[in-house]
């Protein structure tokens, strides 16, 4: 005999599809006639083959234990590690805290572990996830370099996903970021646009005052908030979002970024001081996300900002 409850993760189903799944040894004719005969049961009741499950429900299966040997799952996000610090989650999107160190997503030869696989394990510990029934994987819908800290969006469903992308795409959600840079800026606060073009191969862009063949306009904003002379903190707000646009930016302005080993100093100890800190829901409709507008979010922690002198 064999009960199992129904997570969220496995609700919406019908129960022969559940079954299948989970006891491949279990032959589709031997369980269309144990429904019939009373022997697989739900909530302790005769069922049909084609009922929904919904979470919470009990299946109960009297048969023999060589046609009840569960599938044996093997899912490479649960390599990742469970360590996952999440600022806001509710049935449609999370905002996490990512540390410094950490890729978004899987690149080159490190796919195991990754801010999407910790989504994804986080979700499919918790029951309201599985790869083998749902739809859709959880999503970032925002991305930051892998030495960079602080706050990305990862979607639940494909509805949710599609919006935070369009509100991304119409800056109807605004991302501030805090860095400490090199030198202290002309202008207490300015907004500069240049021209991006990318070396894909090195994985390293080019930024110039003016438009050349390939480019893309770049346009961010920035106020200084402290000052020693030698190093500044900014606060800076992104108006587009190309690669690595604020630490090659900022370079190209004299500015390069503390411990930025790529745009700065290529002898940096130091790991790279800048935070994605804020996220602010600047938007009036959002259709299922609606309810998210005027909502802002701010990174666990930024030490090196706290730590300024």
């Amino acid at each position: 005999m064999k009960s199992i409850t129904i997570t969220e993760a496995d609700a919406g189903q019908s129960l022969q599809k559940f079954i299948s799944k989970a006891f491949p040894r279990l032959p589709r004719a031997l369980m269309y006639k144990e429904i019939r005969k009373k022997n697989i049961k739900l909530n302790k009741k005769r069922t049909a083959a084609d009922a929904v499950l919904q979470s919470g429900d009990l299946i109960e299966l009297y048969l023999k234990d060589d046609v009840l040997q569960e599938k044996e799952k093997y899912y490479d996000f649960m390599r990742a590690s469970n360590a996952l610090s999440v600022v806001f989650e509710d049935a449609n999107i999370m905002v996490i805290d990512k540390p410094a160190g950490v890729l978004c997503h899987p690149a080159g030869g490190d796919y195991t572990d990754n801010i999407v696989a910790r989504v994804q394990r986080y979700l499919y510990e918790k029951g309201e996830w599985s790869p083998e029934t749902a739809e859709f994987s959880p999503a970032l819908a925002n991305r930051i370099d892998r030495n960079t800290c602080g706050l990305v969006m990862a979607a639940k469903n494909a509805a949710a996903l599609k919006i935070l992308n369009e509100k991304i795409k119409t800056h109807e959600i605004k991302k501030y970021y805090l860095a400490i840079v090199m030198g202290k800026p002309e202008k207490e606060r300015e907004t500069v646009t240049s021209y991006l073009t990318k070396n894909q191969e090195k994985n390293k862009v080019t930024v110039c005052p003016f438009p050349t063949p390939g480019c893309k306009e770049i346009i961010t904003r920035y106020r200084l908030l402290k000052t020693n002379g030698s190093q500044s903190l900014l606060e800076i707000e992104l108006k587009t979002g190309r690669t690595h646009q604020i630490r090659a930016q900022l370079a190209a302005m004299g500015m390069p970024i503390a411990g930025d080993g790529k745009y700065g100093n290529t002898h940096a100890r130091s790991r790279q001081q800048l935070c994605s800190w804020r996220l602010c829901f600047d938007f009036n409709e959002a259709g299922a996300l609606t309810y998210l507008s005027g909502r802002e979010f701010t990174a666990k922690s930024c030490d090196f900002a706290k730590q300024f002198d």
